[in-house]
């Protein structure tokens, strides 16, 4: 199965025939493209046009962090399995009202119960209450604004409870993003960051175009479809490596930078929430339609062909809800 790779120095890509090494300051590393998924650069990398064109060859995705560990952009390459019916069915229903509201609904409604899984699991009653308030309102939507303001409402709600969940030097008030302004803001920043790219690898792997999409607005410059499926995998995913990482406290206080301004995870801490980020990738589970073990990852993938199905008219989509 093929893994993702993080470079978290600075460094220089370079190919040398059909091999790709990673010289940083001191090292020097072979790449094993032939098993990497995707690639995510968190220091400053430059590369040849040997390397581009060698990886879009193999399919191979870059993925861009600042300094902040925000997302900046992705070096995509070609895609292989294109499809002009499945991105002219995509548009037509980003085009019509009803079918664009019927997915976008249902996206919201896979997020919302995942995020209700975790309330339960973490026996945290009255706010799961509020969200499931918040939840009938769907039904009477009638506009995108509508919706994406039952979305902001049932986030705040499910953010408040991060003080129930986890220990309490990690309190925090409230989301801030753009820098992160204390610890446990830094990690959702990070984590969200994190699984945005790795939804998008994925579509990648599939016959969708990441730019159309449903609940969130397609804009210039961003994979808004991204945007969408991470909804349904943030709490089931990312979420919950927060938790087990403060909650076991395998992460400390001594993992991040703070300033005055902002709050960042140091090198160390990036290391610790990839190799645990990546360990729930990995994670299986029996898929109850499938009747065979998949990985976390991969569910992602079958999220992207039931939406394909779905705009081909095949079988209707219903977003992924955590069933155990």
């Amino acid at each position: 199965m093929k893994q993702d790779f993080y470079l978290l120095k600075n460094g220089v890509l370079s190919r040398k025939e059909n091999t790709v090494y990673f010289y940083s300051e001191k090292e020097r590393h072979i790449l094993p493209i032939e098993t990497i998924s995707s690639i995510y650069c968190y220091g400053r990398v430059t590369f040849t046009s040997g390397v581009v064109s060698y990886l879009s060859k193999k399919g191979v995705p870059i993925h861009f962090f600042n300094y902040y560990g925000y997302y900046e952009g992705t070096y995509y390459p070609r895609e292989s399995l294109l499809s002009g019916e499945t991105i002219v069915r995509q548009a037509e229903h980003y085009l019509d009202k009803e079918k664009r509201m019927f997915l976008a609904k249902e996206i919201l409604r896979g997020g919302i119960s995942n995020i209700k899984k975790n309330l339960s699991y973490y026996k945290i009653d009255e706010e799961l209450e509020s969200i499931k308030g918040w939840e009938e309102k769907i039904q009477g939507t009638d506009t995108i604004s509508e919706l994406m303001c039952v979305e902001g409402n049932i986030r705040n709600i499910y953010y408040q409870t991060f003080n129930k969940i986890l220990p309490e030097e990690f309190n925090f008030d409230k989301r801030t993003r753009r820098p992160p302004k204390n610890m446990i803001n830094a990690l959702i920043s990070f984590s969200n960051s994190l699984m945005y790219t790795t939804v998008l690898s994925e579509i990648y792997n599939t016959q969708l175009n990441p730019t159309i999409s449903y609940l969130h607005e397609p804009f210039k410059r961003r994979f808004s479809l991204s945007l969408d499926l991470s909804e349904i995998f943030k709490p089931f995913i990312g979420d919950r490596v927060v938790f087990k990482l403060l909650n076991k406290r395998i992460i400390s206080e001594d993992d991040f930078d703070k300033d005055l301004n902002y709050c960042l995870l140091k090198d160390a801490g990036r290391r610790l929430f990839l190799q645990h980020y990546n360990e729930r990738l990995d994670k299986t589970i029996k898929h109850r339609a499938l009747d065979r073990n998949v990985s976390y990852k991969h569910i992602i993938r079958l999220e992207c062909y039931k939406l394909i199905k779905h705009v081909s008219g095949l079988k209707d989509y219903e977003a992924f809800r955590i069933w155990w």
